[in-house]
C-alpha cells in the first residue's frame, strides 16, 4: 500500500510553488510505502534509527519470518536478549519491549491514538522511549497518512529545500515560510523534497556551505 495522494494535492501544490511545480513535473507520481498497524509501524521506526534502509530491512523480515507477525502478542512474549538477537542494540530492543509492555497492560491505547490531533499525536508518541519528534513525524506520515507534516529535524527534507530553492542554510524562519506555502498538503511536498535530495533530478545540487578544513577537522 501507498501513501496516497492525487490532483488536488498536486494542483494546490504547484498552484502555490511555481518551483516546487516544475520538480513535481519532472518527477511524477511517487510511490511510497506506508504500514497502517501502528504497533508494527512504531516498531519498525525504532529497529531503522541511525542504521541503513537495507538493515533495517534485513532486519525487519528476519523478525516476520520468525514471529508470523509482529504483533503486540508475539512481541510482548519474547525476552529482550531474544529481541536483540534478530540484530538491533540491547537498547533498541528494551524500547520495543517497554513499548509491547505498555501496550498489553492498557497503558497505551493505539487505537486511541490514531484519532488525536496531530500536535497531539506527536506528544503521545514522544512519551515511548525511543521516540522522539522527528520519529512520530515519520510515523504520522508512513503509517497515519497525516497529510500537513514537514518535518524541521529532517536533514534529508533540509537538503532538498536548499537544492530547489538555492538556499545555503534553511533556518526555522525561512522553514517556517515553506511550511506554510504547502501546508495542508506539507506531506506530500515533503515525498517530493525527499526525492529531490536524493537526486532523483539532474543537475540539481546542494547549496550548502562546505565544511572548512583545519586542524580541528577529523
Amino acid at each position: 500500500m501507498f501513501f496516497q495522494y492525487g490532483k488536488i494535492e498536486i494542483d494546490y501544490l504547484k498552484k502555490r510553488d511555481k518551483i516546487l511545480g516544475n520538480a513535481i513535473d519532472k518527477i511524477g507520481h511517487i510511490k511510497r510505502t506506508i504500514d497502517t498497524g501502528l504497533f508494527s509501524s512504531i516498531i519498525h521506526h525504532i529497529i531503522g534509527q541511525q542504521i541503513s534502509s537495507a538493515a533495517q530491512r534485513t532486519i525487519w523480515e528476519r523478525m516476520n519470518n520468525e514471529l508470523g507477525a509482529v504483533t503486540e502478542d508475539t512481541i510482548y512474549d519474547l525476552s529482550i536478549e531474544k529481541i536483540q538477537k534478530f540484530g538491533m542494540t540491547f537498547r533498541k530492543a528494551e524500547y520495543i519491549k517497554d513499548f509491547s509492555y505498555k501496550i498489553k497492560c492498557g497503558q497505551l491505547n493505539v487505537d486511541e491514538i490514531k484519532n488525536k490531533p496531530d500536535n497531539e499525536i506527536i506528544s503521545e508518541l514522544s512519551k515511548l522511549k525511543g521516540i522522539g519528534r522527528w520519529t512520530a513525524e515519520m510515523i504520522m506520515i508512513f503509517c497515519l497518512q497525516r497529510p500537513d507534516i514537514l518535518s524541521y529535524n529532517d536533514l534529508a527534507i533540509h537538503r532538498g529545500l536548499r537544492m530547489l530553492y538555492h538556499n545555503r542554510v534553511i533556518n526555522k524562519k525561512l522553514f517556517e515560510k515553506y511550511r506554510r506555502r504547502y501546508s495542508p498538503y506539507c506531506s506530500v511536498a515533503s515525498l517530493y523534497l525527499w526525492a529531490i535530495a536524493a537526486g532523483t533530478i539532474e543537475g540539481m545540487k546542494d547549496y550548502a556551505p562546505k565544511k572548512k578544513e583545519g586542524k580541528n577537522d577529523r
